[in-house]
């Protein structure tokens, strides 16, 4: 019986001088390891047992200690919480459900409140110059589509991916289905399907400033989710992705806009490594999973340019500032299909039964949403390193023949699918 098995890496390194001391070891281990899900061992290992006992969980005294409850807990645990967060629990655990919350639910809220979940923030006021705007970011995008009705779109704004009807509506097509049982392999058969053209885009732009390449992979892992988990369930087919970064500044490729006097922040990568490893690391999730990437771009762009300034303030002559992508773009984009019987999710019901599946949860990706809504610096390297969630494609390969097999069942599916907010690992289907 082997009850365990672990890949290990090991590395050989040369002075040509002086041995290296430990000092030298950390900068090398720095380069070498992530260490959010790795540790480093300077002998081969001759037990897996670390001799750790697992933390237990408590309860946060918020009645007892009101806000400074969570506001301490935060900072034990690295849960990253903002004033935002902070003001949301404690209207949730004090006022509205009047308990106290547990650390896991506090680990569970800080994992799942990432980066995107700050997008309801396209819906908030404008106020631009002291003036109020009359409409807001999200009404701007909606707009196309409010002026196009009717239309043929069947899912717009208001669920994880979009989808329209095929050239072939309301016609359906013939597409092989397997007939297999939960526990039986079973021939191919052929079947009539309506399918509709899905689409699902997103960005994970402050991951991969910190991270690029989990960063970037678990931007397309996040994406492929999100096609997953439209209406009731969808296939994935093919992938784009994007980056927009700062000047390259290309070893023996120097261009004349390229200021060598511009400084970047110390969290973040710079353009070039972001470019390189951002791109491998989309790549690498898509292979690993079985997606092809079938279009994208690159830009980079940094220049010294003149002020823009408001026509009713005179600008000052001669006054130049920055233009450049110091928080890169990272973009993803996903292609897929989507039966027309399964556009709409339903309504939970009482008595419904809420399965998790996936991989394991490491401490990572705490408090991504409110690290990625700060000005740049504000917030402590490590809590920046801390909120970047990491990849695991072939997990999310083994969800993805769950959900298909929910899927092909058609109209004899008995599910509701529902994703866990903003993780890359897991999925839940009531």
């Amino acid at each position: 019986l082997i009850p365990r098995v672990e890949r290990s890496r090991r590395y050989l390194f040369v002075s040509s001088g002086k041995p290296l001391d430990q000092k030298d070891l950390k900068i090398c281990a720095s380069l070498l390891h992530d260490r959010m899900t790795e540790m480093v061992y300077l002998k081969p290992l001759k037990t897996f047992d670390l001799n750790y006992k697992p933390e237990d969980w408590t309860f946060i005294p918020l009645l007892e200690e009101g806000p400074q409850a969570l506001r301490k807990a935060s900072d034990e645990h690295g849960f990253g919480f903002d004033e935002q967060d902070i003001e949301l629990y404690v209207n949730l655990f004090g006022k509205k459900l009047k308990r106290n919350p547990t650390t896991v639910e506090m680990y569970d809220m800080a994992q799942s409140n990432s980066e995107h979940s700050r997008h309801w923030f396209f819906g908030g006021k404008m106020v631009i110059d002291g003036k109020e705007k009359p409409t807001s970011l999200f009404k701007i995008v909606k707009k196309p589509y409010v002026d196009s009705k009717p239309n043929n779109s069947v899912i717009a704004f208001h669920d994880n991916s979009s989808a329209m009807h095929s050239a072939t509506h309301p016609n359906p097509i013939s597409v092989l289905i397997p007939t297999g049982t939960k526990d039986q392999p079973g021939k191919m058969e052929e079947k009539k399907r309506d399918w509709n053209i899905l689409f699902t885009a997103e960005t994970h732009n402050f991951p991969s400033g910190i991270a690029p390449f989990p960063g970037a992979e678990t931007g397309t892992g996040g994406r492929l989710r999100d096609t997953h988990a439209a209406g009731a369930g969808s296939l994935v087919l093919a992938g784009t992705a994007a980056y927009c970064v700062g000047n390259l500044y290309i070893p023996g490729y120097e261009l004349p806009w390229e200021d060598k006097d511009f400084k970047y922040p110390s969290n973040k990568a710079y353009p070039l490594q972001i470019m390189i490893e951002a791109s491998n690391g989309a790549s690498d999730y898509g292979n690993k999973f079985g997606e092809p990437v079938i279009t994208g771009y690159a830009r980079s762009f940094g220049m010294r340019v003149p002020k823009f300034s408001p026509k009713d303030s005179p600008a000052a002559k001669g006054e130049m500032e920055r233009v450049e992508w110091i928080k890169p773009i990272m973009f993803t984009g996903g292609i897929g299909q989507i039966d027309n019987l399964h556009i709409a999710k339903g309504e939970a019901k009482k008595g419904m039964l809420i399965i998790k599946i996936g991989g394991p949860a490491y401490r990572i990706g705490m408090g991504g949403g409110a690290a990625s809504s700060m000005f740049q610096g504000e917030n402590a390297e490590a809590l920046d390193f801390n909120a970047v969630q990491r990849g695991d494609a072939e997990m999310l390969q083994r969800v993805n023949r769950v959900i298909r097999a929910c899927v092909e069942l058609g109209e004899k599916k008995s599910y509701r699918c529902y994703p866990r907010p903003r993780c890359r690992r897991k999925r839940q289907c009531p």
